[in-house]
């Protein structure tokens, strides 16, 4: 990784950390398409997740009166139990694989509601989508829309939906740090460089995309949030179909 690459990667932490903080997803998808890029897949992995981890949290701790502690909790419990099979399984990610899995995910946000209807607000909800997006995070990189498709039909108001999201991501990110630590310690110093500077600007981004949500409507926040995410799936799902063929 160049210093020019390096500085790119930063100014991209900053956009992704600003779309992260307005919609509480589709930033990680960006980030991690460009880290896919320049780094072998379970290094990006880790690499994102450390990122994230600063984006998340930061968004988190703004957040941090509206988040909804029994839906976290909840959520957690499901995550731990994913984490240990995959654990088990010793689970190794392929580029095209990921690509595509992450490319079909967007389907989830434009099911119909009576097809599947899903409200992290309900205990056994909650506990499906840790391991869902537990598991997706573990294995492909990322996880948004899975974890969007529990929270975009509740009655919780954007800032609720937003707080509760981003503390449950810094957690999944962190399991994906742990599981993909061997990758990660490949780093060059430089990288390791690159990856703690963007800490702080991650945070920025943040801040950037918290000021702009408090001034977008419930109904325009979840509108958005279902079209953008689906244009990165189709990015990913070109992607990963070309890698294939």
């Amino acid at each position: 990784m160049t210093i020019w690459v390096s500085a790119a990667m930063l100014l991209a932490v900053f956009v992704t950390s600003t779309i992260s903080g307005i919609f509480g997803m589709a930033g990680g998808l960006i980030l991690l398409a460009l880290l896919l890029t320049i780094l072998p897949v379970a290094t990006a992995i880790a690499v994102q997740g450390a990122i994230q981890i600063v984006a998340n949290g930061s968004r988190a701790f703004f957040s941090r009166t509206h988040i909804d502690w029994p839906i976290l909790g909840t959520i957690s419990l499901g995550l731990v139990v994913v984490g240990a099979v995959l654990f088990v399984l010793r689970y190794t990610p392929d580029l095209a694989t990921v690509c595509i899995a992450i490319g079909l995910m967007p389907i989830l946000v434009w099911l119909p509601t009576r097809w599947l209807v899903l409200d992290a607000s309900k205990p056994h909800h909650a506990f499906i989508c840790g391991v869902m997006s537990g598991g997706l995070n573990l294995t492909v990189g990322v996880a948004g829309p899975s974890v969007d498709v529990f929270f975009i039909r509740t009655p919780m108001d954007r800032r609720k939906i937003i707080a509760t999201k981003a503390a449950t991501q810094v957690l999944s990110h962190g399991a994906k740090v742990v599981f993909y630590w061997n990758a990660a310690t490949a780093l060059t110093p430089l990288e390791w460089s690159a990856v703690i500077v963007a800490a702080p600007v991650a945070v920025l981004g943040t801040s950037a995309g918290y000021w702009v949500l408090q001034r977008v409507t419930d109904t325009n926040f979840k509108a958005w949030t279902r079209w953008i995410v689906t244009a990165i799936g189709i990015f990913y799902l070109l992607r990963g179909i070309s890698l294939m063929i």
